[in-house]
């Protein structure tokens, strides 16, 4: 698919749909009390012990990486990984009021919510943007140097969760692994350097 460019139009409309889907898996790891790797990890956790919500530490442990995508990729990067990272803050924060979940299965939360996690940021990943965190740093080394994002990403996210063994019981530590190990699958499998390639032009 080289040479395709993505209009403005579609632009808008995946980073719309992007972040919607990310959302949606975010709040099934939130509703089980699970974890996953990145700065999504880091807020969920953060968010047990600390007076601010979900979408508040979302946006602040991302802003150090928007200001990488500034300086180090591309100014319109920086701005859509922005609009998506608020988004996502803003939705996930707010799901609580049109979405409640009577009773949860911590495994099929972190199934359904890797899955849905992983789908959206292959969307957003597609259209040239990200949610900010260490997609910014994974899709700079992989434009860089051709490496994958998915692999590097699992790497990254596995070392948060390992980390987090004393924060959380073993079997909440062992579903959010399985479902930081399907998020990034779907990304490693379907995200590879050269493979999909699309540029951002005004419509």
């Amino acid at each position: 698919m080289s040479g395709y460019y993505h209009s403005r139009k579609e632009n808008i409309i995946a980073i719309l749909t992007g972040t919607f889907v990310v959302s949606q898996g975010v709040f099934f790891l939130q509703q089980a009390d699970l974890l996953t790797g990145g700065t999504t990890g880091l807020a969920l956790l953060l968010s047990q012990f600390i007076d601010l919500s979900f979408g508040q530490l979302y946006f602040l442990l991302n802003t150090p990486f928007y200001l990488m995508a500034w300086f180090r990729m591309s100014k319109r990067f920086a701005i859509t990984s922005i609009l998506s990272g608020g988004m996502v803050s803003v939705i996930t924060d707010n799901l609580h009021h049109v979405l409640e979940i009577s009773r949860l299965e911590p495994m099929y939360c972190a199934v359904i919510g890797g899955l849905l996690m992983g789908l959206g940021m292959l969307i957003l990943f597609r259209h040239q943007t990200s949610l900010g965190g260490f997609n910014v740093l994974v899709l700079y080394l992989q434009e860089k140097f051709g490496m994958s994002a998915g692999k590097l990403q699992m790497g990254i996210d596995i070392s948060i969760l390992i980390a987090s063994f004393f924060l959380v019981s073993p079997v909440i530590l062992g579903c959010s692994v399985i479902g930081a190990i399907i998020l990034n699958l779907v990304l490693a499998m379907n995200h590879k350097p050269g493979r999909y390639q699309g540029a951002a032009v005004a419509s």
